[in-house]
């Protein structure tokens, strides 16, 4: 599966941002999906994961409730709902995509998006 992640943008602290991933390719919807960030010089680190159907969610204990994610399997696109961003969310987001792997780690993710930069001014 290709996926290609878009939606980033600047926004202030407080504000929110939806991002988009759109994958290409069959069997979207046997792929477990995952959002991770990365700020330069920084390693990559889990954001939130989705199950195949969308039935169960897990989230980075740092998103705090803020961030929700979702899919649409019909239109074989992945969501991440940002609210009440604070400047410490400013990242390159990416979306992500694992056959088996449920946990947070990177290395289950088999499949990566480009990437799309989220900036948050305080």
């Amino acid at each position: 599966v290709q996926l290609q992640a878009c939606g980033g943008g600047l926004v202030q602290a407080g504000d929110s941002l939806r991002l988009s991933c759109a994958a290409s390719g069959r069997g979207f919807s046997n792929y477990i999906m995952g959002w991770f960030r990365q700020v330069p010089g920084r390693e990559r680190e889990f954001v939130a994961s989705i199950s195949e159907r969308g039935g169960r969610t897990y989230y980075a204990d740092s998103i705090e409730g803020r961030f929700t994610i979702s899919r649409d399997n019909a239109k074989k696109m992945l969501y991440l709902q940002m609210n009440s961003l604070k400047s410490e969310d400013t990242a390159v987001y990416y979306c992500a995509s694992s056959q088996y792997y449920r946990g947070s780690e990177i290395r289950g993710y088999d499949y990566w998006g480009q990437g799309t930069l989220v900036t948050v001014s305080s």
